[in-house]
């Protein structure tokens, strides 16, 4: 985004509820602090923190310029120094509202913070815990202010987990959806603010050669990986009542399946867009309980190494039970019935304290229906892999077999691609910009919607039926790519795993 070709946000008042929280500071405010040197922000944009903690606008403000100031000494969408005069701008923009999210007084008070000249426009940000998104979208409705008579707009960004199962994500939606229209409710996920991902839909639907061979006549197979070398960290209370299949893959890995695996959207609005995606995980194959221990690999790290560096069990870290059965790694196989998709698995893995960081999709092309070299290595080649990097390298690569000069036949794999960093300047974002400018400007093509929710958890909860009744967790020592079962679950089908990194 640049501010030549792109206009400011229309002004509003931006309310971050939990704004005392780690997102606030870490993500949020470094995304606005962006969005303003970039001039995508409207003078008249009105940020006021609420919290329970006392606190005055002058203070909010301190504690997050010593929060950039720090930042920017390394850290995800950091810029090399803070620009003081860029953020003095931005801190006149600062507030902060005392409040209980319980409180109907904390609501009276928010409707008079709402700025006038911005002609009533209003978003919630619920950067709170989950539990509080049901309590504060009810008494944001009965305070009136989601009302939009006025010609105003007003909107409710939240934030996940979107529940916990399919029975609470669904009656999450019916409490946001009793106050306000889908509309005005903006499910965000900031894997979808991320380049490559949004790259995925322009690389499949402006480009021929792509789209030609996007089906089950040429793709053997997908892999979907999100791989972190980090634990828990202090996250040891939310991960253990939560783990890596509730944490990740009804929402971050699901989206990247839906891009992948989604019609071409008869236009590229909001509505065509999330239509198909949630056509296409509504088309995920429902396993059956024996199927979907079959199909699954549960995984939980243990006391391993990093280089030289001993790293503790996930038992072992502040806030976790000593016998918990939380999966720190999970895998799975999926199957996608449309006529697209027919007969092509997707698998998807997921973990912590693997041995590199890499958020990747590997799409794996069925070998060439006749082997010319017989005799050679060449008889049986290599499958031929498009890996769309995610992060942390982020960019295309497509990589094919040629010969190495000589007077021999050997074969060499070569790559043909681009990195993000090579052809285009970048610059310092945290992957929310995006999805707060669209926020502002009321564009919700990159955020979920309460069918392409359900869905999601559709397809995932036959996975949690059956692993309250059964199901082994597998030991797998930190720093490794996950336990020896997640590897059979690929090479049971005669496949394996693309190499990570």
């Amino acid at each position: 985004m640049t501010k030549q070709t792109i206009p400011a946000a229309p002004a509003c008042t931006l309310f971050l509820f939990g704004a005392n929280g780690d997102l606030v500071k870490r993500l949020l405010m470094p995304a606005l602090y962006n969005l303003s040197r970039d001039g995508l922000l409207d003078r008249n944009l009105r940020i006021v923190g609420v919290d329970h903690n006392p606190a005055s606008a002058e203070d909010f403000a301190g504690r997050l310029h010593s929060f950039m100031a720090e930042r920017d000494k390394g850290g995800e969408g950091a810029a090399k120094c803070l620009d003081e005069k860029l953020w003095s701008r931005l801190a006149k923009c600062l507030d902060y509202q005392t409040g209980d999210f319980l409180d109907p007084a904390t609501y009276q008070a928010i409707g008079k913070r709402i700025d006038k000249t911005s002609h009533g426009n209003a978003i919630f940000y619920l950067a709170t815990s989950p539990r509080f998104f049901p309590e504060v979208a009810q008494r944001l409705g009965e305070a009136g202010l989601l009302d939009e008579s006025g010609g105003g707009f007003r909107r409710v960004v939240v934030e996940k987990p979107f529940g916990t199962d399919l029975a609470s994500a669904e009656a999450l939606n019916a409490c946001l959806l009793k106050v306000m229209g889908e509309r005005q409710i903006y499910r965000i996920d900031h894997y979808l603010g991320k380049e490559t991902v949004q790259n995925i839909l322009v690389s499949r639907f402006s480009n021929g050669l792509f789209e030609s061979f996007w089906n089950n006549h040429y793709i053997d197979h997908v892999q979907i990986t999100a791989a972190e070398t980090v634990g828990v960290e202090t996250r040891g209370a939310f991960y253990d009542n939560t783990g890596a299949l509730r944490d990740m893959v009804p929402n971050h890995l699901f989206q990247l399946l839906a891009m992948v695996a989604m019609e071409p959207p008869a236009a590229f609005g909001a509505d065509a867009v999330r239509g198909e995606k949630a056509k296409v995980i509504g088309a995920i194959r429902p396993w059956s309980a024996k199927m979907a221990l079959k199909n699954s690999v549960r995984g939980q790290y243990t006391v391993g190494k990093q280089g030289r560096k001993r790293l503790p069990g996930y038992r072992q870290e502040a806030n976790v039970a000593e016998d918990s059965q939380t999966e720190t790694y999970v895998a799975l196989k999926v199957m996608i019935d449309n006529w697209r998709w027919a007969g092509v698995p997707f698998y998807l893995r997921t973990g912590k304290r693997m041995s590199v960081r890499d958020t990747e999709i590997a799409i794996c092309f069925k070998p060439a229906p006749y082997a010319q070299f017989r005799e050679s290595e060449l008889e049986r080649p290599k499958p031929n892999y498009l890996k769309i990097q995610i992060q942390p390298n982020e960019g295309m690569w497509f990589d094919l077999q040629a010969k190495r000069p000589g007077p021999e036949l050997v074969m060499e794999n070569v790559e043909l691609g681009f990195a993000y960093k090579d052809f285009f300047k970048m610059t310092p974002a945290t992957g929310y910009e995006t999805l707060i400018y669209d926020c502002l400007t009321g564009d919700q093509t990159l955020f979920q919607r309460a069918d392409n929710i359900e869905n999601g958890w559709r397809a995932v909860q036959p996975f949690l039926d059956a692993w309250a009744k059964d199901g082994e967790v597998h030991e797998y020592p930190a720093g490794q790519d996950g336990p020896e079962a997640g590897h059979e679950l690929l090479t049971r089908d005669k496949r394996e795993w693309h190499r990570l990194g």
